[in-house]
């Protein structure tokens, strides 16, 4: 049984334009997968069918997480299996602070390990714990790409949907970030796409 299975799907925008069309790829548990493609090849679309952001999508195909179909459901049921997506813009809550930012990646969560999630988050970005009571809106990109998956990771994924983790980012913060996202898949087990 895969991890990730998507077989020859299609998704549509406006019911007339096909942003996928016959996409198929298996991803393995505990792997980094990269999809690779200049703008506008549907990277972005992928990502967002997978997490099931796209209203009655995809029209045509199937998308399997650990053996069950996922493909028609809702974002919310596709985020409680495990399945997390950081968005090209980062998604965060801009007036709100660093951690009230990572708060709310583990959103329902009561258990004491939320407080060590929390310090396993300050371990691989330090400098969201020097920020912690700043607006997220004050961080610079890197800081607020970190922020970004640092609030997943607090969701404490199984699967983890990057998109774009290095856009306008300086080239040292692009290894940076890519060091510590190769630290979550091995210390933490989740899978990349």
């Amino acid at each position: 049984m895969s991890f990730l299975n998507i077989a020859s799907i299609e998704t549509l925008y406006f019911d007339r334009i096909y942003a996928l069309r016959g996409i198929s790829l298996t991803v393995r548990e505990n792997e980094i997968f990269t999809v690779l493609g200049p703008n506008g090849a549907g990277k972005t679309t992928l990502l967002k069918t997978i997490a099931g952001l796209l209203k009655d999508q995809p029209k045509k195909g199937t998308i399997e997480f650990c053996g069950r179909r996922i493909s028609g459901l809702t974002p919310e049921k596709i985020a409680s299996l495990g399945i997390v997506y950081v968005p090209e813009d980062r998604g965060l809550f801009r007036e709100l602070t660093v951690e009230e930012n990572l708060d709310l990646g583990c959103w329902g969560r009561r258990d004491k390990a939320v407080r060590n999630d929390l310090n396993f988050i300050y371990d691989l970005f330090p400098i969201l714990k020097e920020r912690g009571g700043q607006q997220a809106e004050t961080l610079s990109g890197g800081e607020q790409q970190m922020l970004a998956i640092g609030r997943a990771v607090m969701a404490r994924p199984r699967l983890l949907l990057l998109d774009e983790p290095s856009l306008g980012l300086a080239p040292l913060l692009v290894e940076e970030i890519f060091e510590i996202v190769t630290r979550i898949n091995a210390n933490e087990g989740v899978t990349v796409l």
